[in-house]
């Protein structure tokens, strides 16, 4: 029987009996069919990484064309971004150097002027002597850096006659065109 004790627990008074009792199982054989699947499972799982992607005992390798191609993107890439870079750095301080002191004017809101909205107007600008143009001409070259990379891919592309590829990179050219001529319209 339960009842309540004065710190409202409950107790019992009857006694609890408890019987163990062992059971000896005999193990069967395994099925076949099973031992193979579990030697696939044990293969899969060797063949996996620590990522959990599968991996083959076949050699990856690249051919010395994808090798080469691969080699000339990255360094395309990065003295683009390199040269950018620079050129925005060098019309920067010769910005800073021409219009350091003068008293900013945040209060009138100037935009763009039309001379620094198209590559021709930046040339223009920097045969002219603007410092503006200079940072225009490096921001003009880090948009032109990937554009040229993918031109450059969708020729190799072609010349390797992997057709495919070349309708995936005609489609992101395509796009980045889009995007550019888009703004002017």
């Amino acid at each position: 029987m339960y009842k309540l004790n004065s710190g409202f627990r409950w107790t019992s008074s009857a006694q609890t009996e408890t019987e163990v009792m062992t059971l000896a199982l005999m193990p069967e054989e395994q099925d076949s069919d099973i031992q193979q699947l579990e030697k696939q499972r044990l293969n899969h799982v060797n063949n996996m990484n620590f990522h959990g992607e599968r991996v083959s005992n076949q050699k990856l390798t690249k051919s010395q064309n994808e090798k080469q191609l691969e080699i000339l993107l990255s360094h395309f890439l990065k003295y683009g971004v390199l040269i950018a870079s620079a050129v925005v750095f060098v019309g920067g301080i010769l910005y800073l150097i021409h219009h350091g002191s003068e008293p900013a004017q945040y209060h009138i809101f100037r935009g763009t002027s039309s001379e620094f909205c198209s590559p021709i107007g930046v040339v223009n600008a920097i045969l002219s002597g603007s410092r503006r143009g200079i940072i225009q001409l490096g921001l003009l070259i880090l948009i032109a850096v990937p554009i040229l990379r993918v031109i450059i891919s969708l020729v190799t592309f072609l010349l390797q006659r992997q057709f495919i590829y070349v309708i995936i990179t005609l489609l992101v050219l395509t796009s980045l065109i889009y995007s550019l001529v888009s703004a002017y319209y």
